[in-house]
């Protein structure tokens, strides 16, 4: 069986951007589950709610922790 050149170029193509759940934010950030839904409900942390799950974007964390852990919503903290 084939596989169509549009599946093959998904399946060979890297995420350029990784999601990460709480748990997994949790471990690469050495905090705890139940602060980092502190900081997301609060808009401390970029982050997404999907349902009833947070998601967070590795990129936009890594550049959060750039700027010292600080989150900023259209030039303000």
């Amino acid at each position: 069986m084939a596989i169509a050149p549009c599946d093959k170029e998904l399946r060979m193509a890297k995420p350029q951007d990784t999601v990460l759940t709480i748990d997994e934010l949790a471990d690469y950030l050495k905090l705890s589950k139940s602060t980092l839904y502190h900081f997301a409900r609060n808009g401390k942390i970029p982050g997404v709610k999907v349902g009833r799950h947070w998601r967070f974007h590795k990129a936009a964390i890594d550049a959060w922790m750039g700027k010292g852990g600080r989150f900023t919503i259209g030039g303000k903290e």
